[in-house]
């Protein structure tokens, strides 16, 4: 407190003592008990007041003693479990959460993680599969901001993700691999990989590859087999070493019935292989005989066609020809889509033809387009358009119900080409999957939209350079995978036939084993208008043991959807049907048994360790815990930081003094009252 503010407090008392004393004892005769209570209360009375007017601050300081956090990665996955160190792992768990120093100075928190992070210290070792990359990110994010030390207690055996050998974490927060596991290499053949399509043609054939890795220091030789059945229908062998240590091998089989059909690849183990459930994988193909023909025709040459063409035929079911519009005996009645590239006035005995046949079309647009014609030969949209390019961003219409599809990265999109221009919606039937983003700013004009309400179906495109997205796609994900996928979704609604079904269910043929089993349906009230209030269950029936199991499907995102988890291996029918309907559909697909957390022989000390190095620290092991725990103890990063807090409150804030205040004038009125004094 300022010494003028003591002055002004010792000069209240002295008025305030002079006051009550002129009053009551100044030339007072008879000073009774009664005036020395008067007194008192005035006195009393007039310095509150006086000090409530000078209002003085009053500071008052607190200590606080801030600890650094102590985070516990845990690696909940099933390999921990293959490799039978449940018990290990919750050892080194104890040994650091019950040591007394380590509680004093960390704020010791847990978390687990699998394909992803959670919280909580249960432990169950069940987790499918693992992305150690994701978990030391989100541990990341969360503790940007606070001196962290993180324990990653894990196997170092991921299957999914980024390889996390490469992760660098935030400058306050340093990474301590621990590795539960034995680290010794031992002589192991290994199935690493197989690649087959998932869908095949009947009477043709179909490509597998199978890459082969071997850890070991002696030549060997072993078969490797596809069997179907019992029947073993290929066989080749392989020859390995120390130097030469992996092979690729490639074959063809033959699709030679209808459905899905079950094989079982293995490379023969070694006599003294300790892990042989990597030598072997089962996979699936589903055998179909309808394939779709899209038709791309243009008046111009551009990039776009190529990425087109290619992104139709990364599904073996589809097939895509690319024609010039001064082509020569065009059929269009052998395809069951047409692409309509930039199109101009040389296109018009196609669209005579497209509209006569009722052909299902995708329009796509650009700054080569002549928009007079594409007006007029249409009446659900409008442009005017002139010479001038545009660059249109995309933006995702969370509320495009037609069918799913995942974002995949639009936001990181370059811009598409077109002429500059609004455009005028004129049938409300198109759907918008995405938005036009111009110059930073949302609009509600259609980038990409569907329509099906006529005859036919018909898609639209406003931009050109799509197979900037492809490429861009490409960059992100190292493969076309998720563009393809995409773009395939808006190929297959647009090529098939119309349909009219009130209760449509979206699935796979077959699930591997290691992933979950998701079932999602779209039903429709008589109308033909989305029903969000149906109750829609799902009958699922094992065909070998006919165990059956039914579960409602939840409303999520214009959609219904269950999650039946994971199942076990085998053939399933089903039967989806709403309450109180005779509306239902079947279907049946299959589970192959497949776990990739049961691939791994020993923990990967190499990738911890290049973590470690990257983050430089070092690697730990689950008998040198106690290193761990002196290490960090010893390490004057993690010292308890003391902080002081000062708060200056003003003396009026402080209500009981003017509660005080009035308490003291009611008294004396009171007393006054008693003594007859009014």
């Amino acid at each position: 407190m300022e010494l003028s503010t003591i002055l002004f407090i010792a000069l209240a008392a002295v008025f305030a003592l002079g006051f009550a004393f002129f009053q009551y004892l100044f030339r007072s005769k008879r000073r009774t008990r009664n005036v020395y209570i008067f007194f008192t209360l005035r006195f009393l009375s007039v310095f509150v007041l006086l000090i409530l007017l000078i209002n003085p601050e009053i500071s008052s300081t607190t200590y606080e003693l801030k600890k650094s956090n102590l985070v516990l990665a845990v690696d909940d996955s099933e390999s921990i479990a293959h490799l039978k160190q449940e018990d290990t792992v919750q050892i080194v768990i104890q040994r650091i959460k019950q040591n007394e120093d380590i509680q004093e100075r960390f704020n010791v928190q847990q978390v687990s993680f699998g394909e992803k992070l959670s919280s909580g210290s249960d432990l169950e070792f069940n987790e499918p599969q693992t992305d150690i990359s994701v978990a030391l990110n989100q541990v990341n994010k969360l503790y940007r901001r606070e001196n962290t030390a993180v324990i990653l207690i894990s196997d170092g055996n991921q299957n999914i993700g980024r390889d996390y050998q490469y992760f660098k974490a935030h400058d306050n927060i340093n990474l301590f691999p621990v590795v539960v596991g034995d680290t010794t290499q031992y002589a192991d053949l290994q199935l690493s990989n197989l690649n087959v399509n998932r869908y095949a043609f009947l009477n043709n054939r179909f490509p597998v590859e199978a890459i082969i890795n071997y850890t070991g220091e002696e030549n060997i030789s072993a078969n490797f087999v596809i069997r179907s059945g019992e029947n073993v229908i290929y066989s080749e062998e392989v020859k390995l070493n120390e130097d030469q240590n992996s092979a690729i091998i490639g074959t063809t089989l033959p699709a030679s019935q209808l459905g899905v059909l079950t094989y079982e690849a293995e490379i023969i183990p070694l006599d003294n292989e300790k892990n042989r459930i990597n030598n072997v994988e089962k996979f699936a193909v589903e055998i179909i005989d309808e394939r779709t023909n899209v038709l791309i025709l243009s008046a111009i040459a551009h990039p776009d066609l190529g990425a087109l063409k290619k992104a139709i035929e990364s599904n073996e079911q589809r097939e895509a020809t690319i024609q010039y519009i001064d082509s020569e005996n065009l059929e269009l009645k052998d395809f069951q889509l047409i692409i309509l590239y930039q199109p101009n006035n040389t296109f018009n005995s196609v669209i005579e033809e497209i509209q006569q046949e009722n052909i299902n079309y995708f329009l796509v647009t650009g700054t080569k387009t002549d928009w007079n014609f594409v007006n007029g030969i249409q009446e659900q949209f409008k442009k005017d358009a002139s010479f001038q390019e545009q660059d249109i961003f995309p933006l995702v219409n969370n509320n495009f119900n037609k069918f799913q599809f995942e974002d995949i990265g639009f936001d990181n999109f370059p811009p598409l080409q077109d002429q500059f221009g609004g455009i005028e919606v004129l049938d409300n039937s198109f759907s918008t999957l995405l938005y036009q983003q111009i110059e930073g700013i949302e609009t509600e004009q259609p980038l990409l939209a569907i329509s099906d309400e006529n005859s036919s179906k018909q898609g639209v495109l406003f931009g050109e350079n799509i197979w900037k997205w492809r490429s861009q796609s490409y960059l992100k994900n190292g493969n076309f995978r998720q563009f393809d996928d995409f773009f395939g979704k808006i190929i297959q609604n647009l090529s098939s036939k119309k349909s009219r079904d009130r209760l449509t269910v979206d699935y796979e043929s077959f699930y591997y084993g290691n992933t979950g089993v998701i079932i999602s349906a779209q039903y429709f009230d008589e109308n033909y208008q989305f029903d969000p209030r149906a109750k829609i269950t799902i009958q699922l029936t094992h065909k070998e043991s006919e165990e059956t199991i039914e579960a409602p499907l939840l409303l999520r995102n214009n959609q219904y959807e269950v999650d039946l988890g994971n199942l076990e291996e085998g053939e399933y029918n089903f039967k989806v049907q709403p309450e109180n309907s005779t509306i239902s559909e079947n279907g049946s697909f299959t589970i192959i048994d497949f776990n990739v957390e049961q691939q791994f022989i020993s923990a990967d000390f190499e990738k911890l360790q290049l973590l470690a190095g990257n983050n430089d620290s070092g690697v730990y092991f689950s008998d040198t815990t106690e290193i761990l725990i002196s290490d960090l103890l010893q390490d004057k990063r993690y010292l308890p930081v003391q902080k002081s807090r000062e708060k200056t409150v003003p003396l009026i804030d402080w209500y009981f003094l003017l509660f005080l205040l009035v308490l003291l004038l009611t008294a004396e009125w009171f007393y006054r009252k008693y003594n007859g004094l009014i």
